[in-house]
């Protein structure tokens, strides 16, 4: 059962997710370079924190695999996001990454082979009403908005598989072996990025002082501790309320990126009301899940 503790670490880790759309901008290099140093530092920041409390680095050759493939899941996940914000801005990328809880909606009850809750898939819809509003206008981000989807997208997936094993295995372990997971997908993809997409010299690919500086806070806070962090979450907390919680990033980022970005961020009238419908999911759905757990039973009985 989760505690009013469980919900304030949530929004916690959903303000610095938020903020991690921002730092993702501020990093020079582009986002697969800087995602394959990021889960690096996060990797080993993990490995001092399991020695420290501990921990145990032991798991199955079945859970192994399976947790480098969700990383493999996570990695395309960060450079969509990053991505999104590199070929658009953070308001839409956020905004895109929003539609995770539709996905989960979808993904989790077909996963788990259990029956789709009905509110649960209104709230999906709502999403994708609000970002219809933003599409069906002169909409100048559509790249980006793409990527922001495939974000929200792959989110949903890794969180639903994540729920499943943090029943097993520690939350900072699956952590580890999924920044592994990252590292070792994009080292494997880099060769072919190199000679298809990538145009920036060998030298331009490196990061600054202050890209360490940012990409250390990236793999800190927002891997070592948030990721972690949700990840255990998951054993007292929905997937479905995690994703749709994570929706306020929107929210968070948005205003930030405004105060620190300025007339870059600032978008049209369109974009705004979509979002808003978007970010209404969040405030319904307290209030329809209460009602649907009032009725479970009764309809358990029947």
């Amino acid at each position: 059962m989760a505690s009013r503790a469980d919900y304030l670490k949530l929004h916690f880790i959903v303000f610095l997710w938020g903020f991690s759309a921002i730092l993702g901008k501020l990093v020079s290099i582009p986002p697969v370079e800087m995602v394959l140093y990021r889960s690096l530092l996060a990797a080993l920041g993990l490995s001092v924190v399991i020695l420290a409390v501990n921990g145990s680095f032991r798991v199955t050759q079945m859970d192994l695999t399976k947790l480098i493939l969700i990383g493999f899941i996570v990695a395309l996940h960060w450079v969509a996001f990053f991505g999104s914000a590199r070929v658009s801005n953070v308001s839409v990328s956020l905004v895109g990454f929003a539609t995770n809880s539709l996905w989960t909606a979808l993904l989790e009850p077909w996963l788990n082979r259990s029956r789709v809750k009905k509110f649960e898939l209104l709230l999906g819809l709502v999403v994708i009403f609000g970002l219809y509003i933003i599409f069906s206008f002169d909409f100048q981000y559509k790249l980006g908005l793409f990527f922001g989807i495939v974000a929200g997208f792959t989110s949903a997936l890794f969180s639903v598989f994540n729920s499943k094993m943090v029943r097993r295995i520690p939350a900072f372990t699956i952590t580890f072996y999924e920044m592994i997971g990252v590292f070792l997908a994009l080292s494997i993809f880099l060769p072919l990025y190199k000679i298809t997409w990538a145009r920036e010299s060998v030298l331009r690919l490196l990061p600054s002082a202050m890209d360490w500086v940012y990409i250390g806070i990236l793999a800190g806070a927002c891997s070592v501790y948030a990721y972690s962090a949700a990840v255990e979450l998951m054993k007292r907390i929905s997937v479905f309320l995690i994703q749709l919680s994570l929706n306020l990033e929107p929210v968070y980022g948005i205003i930030m990126a405004v105060l620190i970005f300025g007339d870059q961020e600032k978008m049209n009238l369109n974009f705004y009301i979509g979002t808003f419908i978007i970010l209404t999911a969040v405030i319904l759905y307290p209030f329809l899940k209460a009602k649907y757990d009032r009725r479970l039973p009764i309809e358990v009985h029947r």
